[in-house]
């Protein structure tokens, strides 16, 4: 068998792991520029605005103050929304920004 070949497997093993190195290190660099990055979401009409970073870390959030005068629940409700709504979107920024990386491997946990 010749050095660095594997029966059934295309290709070097160098070649394999080199690239699998880069890989790892185009990831890494995503992932630090994801975390960089921020996503805004909002609901009832503006009611309610959140912000959070790509590392979904709250960071803000802006209450019209006309929503004040409402029931108590329903603020509540969409404080509640925003914020899910917020972690969504970081979900999908993440998944865009890493499948560019990865070309839509299914690595389930890397992010």
């Amino acid at each position: 068998m010749a050095k660095g070949k594997f029966p059934g497997m295309p290709g070097n093993m160098n070649n394999m792991l080199k690239q699998a190195q880069k890989m790892q290190q185009d990831m890494m660099r995503a992932q630090q520029e994801l975390e960089e990055k921020t996503v805004e979401a909002s609901v009832g009409g503006g009611a309610v605005t959140v912000q959070f970073t790509g590392k979904k870390e709250l960071t803000q959030i802006k209450i019209d103050p006309d929503v004040l005068s409402d029931e108590v629940e329903m603020l509540e409700d969409l404080i509640l929304a925003a914020v899910n709504e917020g972690i969504r979107k970081v979900d999908e920024l993440a998944e865009a920004h890493m499948g560019k990386i990865t070309g839509g491997m299914n690595l389930p946990g890397m992010f």
